[in-house]
């Protein structure tokens, strides 16, 4: 028996894995990961409210179990916003 080739997802956006680190999050062909060092909000959650994340506006991350937002370039170039929670 051979397994047929997976189509192409149609999720925009999808949690990969999650670790006692952090997560990784998959959004229309980047991977980020996002370490709870720096991420402090989704460690103690659970991995269902992890996993319950939208795609707003093309651009804007919400998990509405946690209320977290966060911004996509905040992903991509976190240089650029270096404010952290403390």
């Amino acid at each position: 028996m051979k397994s047929q080739i997976a189509g192409e997802s149609t999720s925009q956006i999808e949690v990969l894995n999650i670790s006692r680190h952090g997560f990784w999050l998959f959004l229309r062909g980047e991977e980020f990961f996002l370490p709870f060092e720096h991420f402090p909000w989704f460690k103690e959650a659970s991995i269902g409210a992890i996993l319950n994340v939208e795609l707003l506006h093309d651009h804007h991350l919400f998990w509405p179990d946690l209320d977290v937002d966060l911004e996509v370039d905040t992903l991509r170039d976190p240089e650029k916003f270096p404010l952290t929670y403390q």
